[in-house]
């Protein structure tokens, strides 16, 4: 092999190590307090538990409707002061969680959650543009269901061996993964940015102004607002598991089991990794866009599938975590790491991928509050392993209906825009 393809790969690997290992210490500030025990605790009429997760989840969307023009205007240079500054703060509000009474706890997860909200943005942007962005993006994004299972298990260890208080585990986990971050971010700002060849496949990428904004919507809107509408039941789906997948475990009688985070979605990671990686190799960018879109179909079908077994009991509540979770990321993970560069680069848009990760992302977390909310209000009580497993084969058939038409509408926009060039 020549030298350049080796140095080439070995820049690709490089970036793609440290943005997982990055974005997973980003959860270890976000995610550990769910497996908390809060007890029978209430406020509003809410268990505090829920209450936690929902004001986080909404500082989380807030974040995202703001990011739509910050993330998208993001200068290259001063990156990692911005994440110093986000990231100290975000650890603070879970100090102050520890010792503030329960009413400013929820306060303090709405400022956690909007703050938190910023990184994949910022973290992202070191990856896009490149023509590894596929398998450096694909990994990034598998950093989410590892640390998520990683960090949870950190957050459980912490309180099942070193007898931490549920109140104080959330600050704890992050100091563990505080020496590591601040490694990480200086190592991120000296990655090289792309080369002219990525820019010549992939487009330029810079930062946005509010004309630069508003002719990508014009010019898309149709496709946006489909692809907004997918992705918002596919947050919904994929954040309920995420926020309540201690309550699940514990249905499925998996309550000691501190371990069984980690391991699930290890498995999970591995098999996704796989699957997306090979999409480096797919050159032309319209092809990759295309078998995107059929990926986000399979992935739907796989949730929806495995959710009806389960609920009829034809498969084990176990399997069913698992392959839910395979189908859920499989569509989740395109839009966060390279459904949004792949169009850029197909249509040649002059903008950024955080602009098009923002507006999906806003909607969708916008659904995946209201849907905690309307849950929280009713007075039906239900297991989460139920009303779970129902909302997914409802959701997952919405998903494939969505994006069949997203990818017919995007198919027309190409060859229109091919026969007028």
């Amino acid at each position: 092999m020549p030298l350049i393809y080796k140095k080439k790969a070995s820049l690709t690997l490089y970036i793609a190590v440290l943005t997982f290992c990055m974005y997973s210490s980003v959860y270890a500030f976000r995610k550990p307090f769910t497996v908390a025990s809060f007890g029978e605790k209430e406020m509003l009429g809410i268990s505090y538990q829920t209450l936690l997760i929902i004001s986080q989840v909404i500082g989380y969307m807030l974040s995202k409707f703001a990011g739509i023009r910050f993330i998208s205007s993001l200068k290259r240079t001063g990156r990692w002061k911005t994440t110093v500054m986000i990231m100290t703060c975000a650890w603070m509000s879970l100090f102050l969680f520890a010792i503030l009474p329960d009413w400013a706890g929820v306060l303090c997860f709405l400022v956690n959650g909007f703050l938190l909200g910023f990184m994949w943005g910022i973290v992202f942007s070191y990856a896009e543009g490149r023509n590894s962005t596929d398998f450096i993006g694909s990994v990034m994004a598998i950093s989410f269901i590892f640390a998520g299972g990683f960090t949870r298990s950190a957050g459980k260890w912490l309180m099942t061996e070193y007898d931490i208080s549920s109140k104080w585990m959330p600050f704890m986990t992050g100091m563990l993964f505080a020496v590591p971050l601040i490694v990480f971010i200086y190592l991120l700002e000296r990655v090289p940015a792309p080369d002219e060849k990525d820019i010549e496949n992939r487009v330029e990428r810079k930062s946005m102004n509010a004309a630069d904004r508003r002719k990508i919507v014009r010019e898309f809107s149709a496709g946006i607002i489909v692809l907004c509408i997918v992705y918002t039941f596919l947050t919904i789906i994929r954040d309920l598991r995420d926020n309540f997948m201690g309550n699940i475990w514990e249905e499925l009688g998996y309550a000691n089991d501190y371990t069984v985070f980690a391991r699930s979605e290890t498995r999970i990671s591995a098999w996704l990794l796989l699957i997306m990686a090979l999409l480096v190799l797919i050159r032309k960018n319209i092809n990759a866009f295309r078998i995107i879109h059929i990926l986000i179909m399979a992935g739907f079908l796989i949730a929806g599938v495995s959710s009806a077994l389960f609920y009829t009991g034809h498969l084990q509540g176990s399997w069913w975590m698992q392959t839910v979770g395979l189908g859920l990321y499989m569509a989740y993970i395109p839009f966060n790491a390279i459904f949004f560069d792949r169009m850029i680069a197909t249509f040649r848009i002059a903008g950024n991928v955080g602009f098009l990760i923002y507006i999906t992302d806003a909607f969708g977390y916008l659904g995946s509050v209201t849907i905690m909310l309307v849950k929280e209000a009713t007075t039906l009580q239900i297991r989460w392993a139920d009303f779970y497993s129902r909302g997914v084969i409802m959701f997952a058939l919405i998903g494939v209906v969505g994006t069949a038409y997203s990818l017919y509408y995007f198919n027309n926009k190409y060859r229109n825009q091919s026969h007028h060039a």
